[in-house]
């Protein structure tokens, strides 16, 4: 079969992004492709280790300890998922790539680069990345209103600015950026304009 395609949904905490691919997987299903939905992390041990950072913080564990984290969650989810899908010609939808690890991580003191760099050199580069942009204060404001949860340590708008500030800094080619402050169908005519070309 032919090889795949690798499409990301990034952003930041509340732009919408995860609605999105949702949205995406949910089209490329019903037009008969096969398709698959995943994240990062992961449901696996590593990703449910990083969750329960988010959660509880990072007083017991260094930022090179927690970035370690992010790379074993990756390279199993990448060879028992992502390249198994790929090679079987799936299009693979993944809320949340390396891009988010450059952005989060990279707001507490790595270089957003290098971590580019050695996550491009060991895992594969998506067809398209697409990078969902709202303002910090909205998506804040989505967390607490729509989603009714509390903002956890990743969502502090100050850090949140941070993290929004690498986004939109990232120079590469396959990043498509789309204003996440319109209707949620406007986003995924927006998305579904992009992905249609790569289809045929």
């Amino acid at each position: 079969m032919a090889p795949g395609i690798f499409l990301v949904f990034e952003g930041i905490d509340g732009s919408g992004k995860s609605i999105q691919a949702q949205l995406l997987y949910g089209t490329l299903v019903n037009r008969g492709i096969k398709a698959i939905l995943t994240k990062e992390p992961t449901d696996g041990p590593f990703g449910k280790k990083l969750r329960q950072l988010a959660q509880k913080g990072r007083d017991e564990i260094t930022l090179q300890e927690e970035y370690d984290l992010f790379m074993q969650d990756r390279a199993e989810h990448v060879e028992n998922e992502l390249l198994p899908q790929l090679a079987q010609g799936a299009a693979v939808v993944c809320d949340r790539y390396f891009y988010s690890t450059m952005a989060y991580q990279g707001a507490l003191g790595l270089d957003p680069e290098a971590v580019y760099q050695e996550n491009s050199r060991r895992f594969p580069t998506p067809d398209m990345v697409f990078c969902i942009t709202v303002s910090p204060a909205i998506g804040r404001s989505r967390i607490t209103l729509s989603r009714n949860e509390t903002p956890n340590l990743f969502e502090k708008e100050a850090y949140l600015n941070k993290v929004a500030a690498i986004f939109d800094a990232m120079p590469y080619t396959e990043i498509v950026r789309i204003d996440g402050t319109h209707a949620v169908a406007d986003v995924q005519k927006a998305v579904w304009a992009a992905v249609e070309p790569l289809l045929r």
